[in-house]
């Protein structure tokens, strides 16, 4: 089989991003493959915040932005994201039940979540999950990821040839495979990761993290008053049975760190 110059040297390029782009996710020691610099990460994360506080309604004022504004900075101060320009935006949308963190310290919170969180500590468990998808750089992580893909991709279909018939096939088997086997369990660890790194961040900032719990079991029931969610094998996010199985099983290190914080 003949194989290109440019097949070669894609897949020289994907061996060598592999080996030099691996770190470790903060609190977890979860191995990591990252191919997109900070800087250029945080500047994305600028630059979609901007356009999002241009397009979309903002609650600057009342209780509600307050409260917001108090609980952020509380996580913000015990989550190191090295140069982040923390700022923390409730938007209208009472039909949105949903939150975000952008890279740089961007962090949007809808209002239409608010009655899920109740109070405060509710809300700081939504902060704190967000904040730990920034300080873990999931968002790099994703694009990385769609990186090798899109890489991978191409490699296959020099490889395949001219044959038009088995190229489409494999491409189209190649597609799904990487959608289901690869692109959402990957979300799905990811939040599941944001999850265990939010606990410990919001009992570090002094909020019980056993209302972590209380907070998901509301998001559940929500759900469930909404008509239930996909099958987990093909979603991006957990069960709600399974998040709240695992944060069950840190809350020992998570109240160790919700005393230490209360003592000082």
């Amino acid at each position: 089989m003949h194989v290109s110059k440019r097949f070669v040297f894609l897949v020289t390029a994907v061996a060598v991003a592999t080996l030099t782009a691996c770190t470790t996710a903060p609190e977890t020691g979860r191995s990591q493959l990252i191919l997109i610099d900070s800087a250029q990460e945080t500047k994305l994360g600028f630059q979609a915040f901007r356009e999002m506080k241009r397009k979309e309604p903002i609650v600057t004022s009342g209780s509600q932005a307050k409260r917001l504004q108090r609980v952020g900075k509380r996580i913000a101060a015990v989550a190191k994201v090295p140069h982040a320009q923390w700022e923390f935006v409730l938007f209208k949308d009472s039909d949105s039940a949903n939150a975000f963190a952008l890279p740089g310290g961007k962090v949007g919170v809808y209002t239409g979540i608010l009655p899920i969180t109740k109070n405060e500590a509710g809300l700081a468990t939504v902060i704190a999950h967000e904040i730990a998808h920034v300080t873990a750089r999931h968002g790099a992580e994703r694009m990385s990821q769609s990186m090798l893909i899109d890489v991978g991709g191409s490699v296959l279909s020099g490889a395949l040839g001219q044959n038009k018939a088995t190229h489409d096939m494999v491409m189209q088997a190649y597609s799904l495979g990487t959608t289901v086997g690869v692109a959402l369990p990957y979300s799905r660890k990811q939040e599941l990761e944001a999850d265990h790194v939010g606990l410990l961040y919001m009992a570090r900032a002094g909020y019980d993290p056993r209302q972590a719990v209380a907070f998901w079991q509301r998001f559940a029931e929500y759900g469930r008053k909404r008509g239930g969610k996909p099958l987990e094998f093909l979603s991006t996010h957990p069960l709600d049975k399974t998040r709240i199985a695992a944060l069950k099983r840190l809350m020992p290190k998570a109240l160790q760190e919700y005393k230490r914080a209360k003592r000082s």
